[in-house]
């Protein structure tokens, strides 16, 4: 299989699949619990169908959208993600690439790879950080500064991982960072040898976001353990406040789930919101954010920028989001998957694939602009959505 048999999401899961060890592929493909919130985020958007209208004279069609002040030609950003020089060498140097190609948003984890500096000062495209909300208030300042310094556009503080989720694939093979495997997973890397040569091949694995503060490189810390040990679960409305006012641009936060949660974080000054449920791994058993969406911009999309993110791995679930008023939409595993697979050829070929089926199923709706989609295209199959719009009950 190489690249260019992938035309789809599920293409580019099978190669990276074939290229990964088990543990690495597994810390990418897996949620947390049961999955079923993993499992939910997808289906969610397969009980809404598309109405089409025809005779519209579509030969132009205008992907562009403005977000979080940021104007992007797709409507459509690579999420912030952690570890990706794990997965392949080039990590986020490949995917920001990707992103200024397309001319789309892009973002940085605290648990990135490469720094904030080397990719705002070769990329020209917009730059999201995303940041975890530490005990030590004194690195959060210190994070922010960086950031600001950096010259990044967009802060996007996580808010639903202030405890790790239950990922029981993990706890399978022992997959950590630093590496403690157990005999299982040790077996499953001995059997992709290639991967295992390019990673000793190329410079060594680091987090330049948190090295200065946290000496995880060194076996002194795992992944899990900065979870549980350095990130705050104390934290509250009042210290997202503070991070509001001390960045003091474009702000928001990622992993609102709930209408009253919108509204308040558009009360301390937040410019935008990332509906998320981080991709089904932190609380299993939670709602997709495609059945949030509605509730929340309903509640809140006139005061801020609602994003969704989570389940996302074609077109037409992007034109179902924006559909429902969503301003733009957060890729994750479906950039991982193809970066993992072939690095920066495999984030563009995947990048493109989506801005066609954009293009495509916009011409099929009979729509020039992104803001042209509403909820009158849609059609929920249960019909409860209908009635929640109208105020009544089910039942």
């Amino acid at each position: 299989m190489r690249l260019a048999d992938c035309h789809n999401f599920h293409d580019f899961r099978r190669l990276a699949k074939r290229r990964l060890p088990s543990p690495i592929f597994d810390y990418i493909d897996g949620a947390a619990d049961d999955e079923s919130t993993f499992a939910r985020n997808r289906a969610a958007f397969d009980e809404v169908d598309l109405v089409p209208n025809i005779l519209r004279g579509v030969d132009e069609v205008d992907l562009s959208t403005t977000v979080l002040g940021q104007k992007l030609d797709l409507p459509v950003y690579c999420s912030p993600t952690a570890l990706q020089r794990l997965f392949h060498h080039e990590g986020e140097r490949a995917v920001g690439a990707a992103a200024e190609t397309y001319g789309t948003m892009f973002g940085v984890s605290s648990l990135g790879t490469v720094s904030l500096e080397e990719l705002r000062k070769k990329h020209s495209t917009p730059q999201v950080y995303q940041f975890y909300f530490h005990r030590d208030r004194g690195l959060n300042r210190a994070m922010m500064e960086r950031a600001k310094e950096a010259g990044v556009e967009v802060m996007m503080l996580t808010v639903d991982s202030i405890t790790g989720g239950n990922r029981e694939r993990d706890k399978r093979t022992g997959f950590s960072i630093p590496f403690r495997l157990n005999a299982r997973g040790l077996t499953q890397f001995a059997l992709k040898p290639a991967w295992a040569l390019n990673y000793v091949t190329h410079e060594k694995f680091a987090l330049p976001q948190l090295d200065a503060h946290v000496k995880m490189g060194s076996g002194t810390a795992s992944i899990g353990q900065y979870f549980t040990e350095m990130l705050d679960p104390s934290m509250t409305w009042d210290d997202a406040a503070e991070m509001v006012d001390l960045w003091g641009g474009p702000f928001c936060l990622k992993g609102v789930m709930a209408p009253e949660d919108a509204v308040r974080a558009a009360e301390i000054g937040c410019q935008g919101i990332v509906i998320s449920n981080h991709g089904g791994r932190q609380l299993d058993g939670s709602r997709a954010p495609f059945d949030q969406l509605d509730e929340i911009v309903q509640a809140a999309g006139e005061r801020l920028d609602v994003i969704l993110d989570s389940g996302v791995t074609r077109g037409t679930h992007v034109l179902k989001a924006l559909s429902l008023g969503a301003k733009a939409v957060g890729l994750g595993r479906y950039y991982l998957f193809p970066l993992a697979a072939a690095g920066r050829p495999g984030v563009e070929r995947a990048l493109g694939l989506m801005r066609d089926e954009l293009i495509r199923g916009m011409r099929l709706m009979g729509r020039t602009r992104v803001d042209q989609l509403t909820p009158d295209n849609l059609r929920f199959r249960s019909g409860a959505m209908a009635m929640a719009r109208a105020g009544q009950t089910p039942g």
